[in-house]
């Protein structure tokens, strides 16, 4: 395992695993982490059950032997463990770069704890220095969505694939990816998109995640904690 970041990712995904134990229900976000997660819960053996927060997830949970379960309501799952694009000291996180941030918000709001699993690399002293906020929003008219959007984040760019057209989430919306001013009150911000008519979602998750495994490219793992 030779490439640095695959060898952090492994290294926080192995300390994800020791927080499952056999016969817990879990949830699984989704991304390259959180992938790793569950390929090593089925190379491990042990019963466990999953709600996963997309498709991707969906079949490499199936392919490790996870049973995969429905949030049908009566479900509480035990932990959620979930990836980061950034994350700062304060365990704020942007979500969002696979465009499933609000399944995964689902997901995690079903679980008694949140565990943020990514590699030290995601780490920032500022939310946004080097990611767009994803902000998930209806076809609907998107552009007067994205108007009013720019009262907030006047830089909004639509999502598309290869070939011009829009990219799609799993619950079939646009996602519009906004550069955050340095000076914005996140906070403030966090409660303000969702007021903006044709908003779905978006990908800040502040005051919801309980620690984080920060994998290191030597292999070792950083755990960070709100306070």
């Amino acid at each position: 395992m030779d490439d640095p970041e695959t060898a952090a990712r492994a290294a926080a995904a192995a300390a994800a695993v020791e927080l499952v134990e056999p016969g817990m229900t879990i949830g699984l976000g989704s991304g390259r982490a959180v992938w790793k997660v569950a390929e090593l819960l089925g190379e491990r053996g042990g019963p466990v059950r999953a709600a996963v927060a997309s498709t991707r997830t969906d079949e490499v949970a199936r392919a490790a032997g996870i049973e995969v379960v429905e949030l049908d309501g009566e479900i509480e799952l035990d932990l959620a463990l979930d990836g980061a694009d950034e994350l700062d000291s304060s365990l704020r996180l942007i979500k969002g770069g696979g465009g499933a941030m609000l399944r995964e918000r689902i997901v995690v709001a079903a679980a008694r704890r949140f565990v943020v699993v990514a590699e030290t690399r995601k780490r920032v002293e500022r939310l946004g220095q080097g990611f767009r906020l994803p902000v998930e929003v209806v076809g609907f008219a998107w552009r007067d969505t994205r108007r009013r959007l720019a009262a907030l984040l006047p830089d909004a760019e639509l999502r598309v694939r290869d070939g011009g057209e829009p990219y799609l989430t799993d619950e079939g919306n646009y996602v519009l990816d906004c550069a955050i001013p340095a000076d914005l009150d996140l906070d403030a911000l966090d409660s303000g998109l969702l007021r903006i008519p044709g908003v779905v979602d978006h990908g800040l998750f502040i005051g919801v995640a309980e620690r984080a495994l920060l994998g290191r490219p030597d292999g070792g793992v950083d755990v960070l904690e709100r306070s």
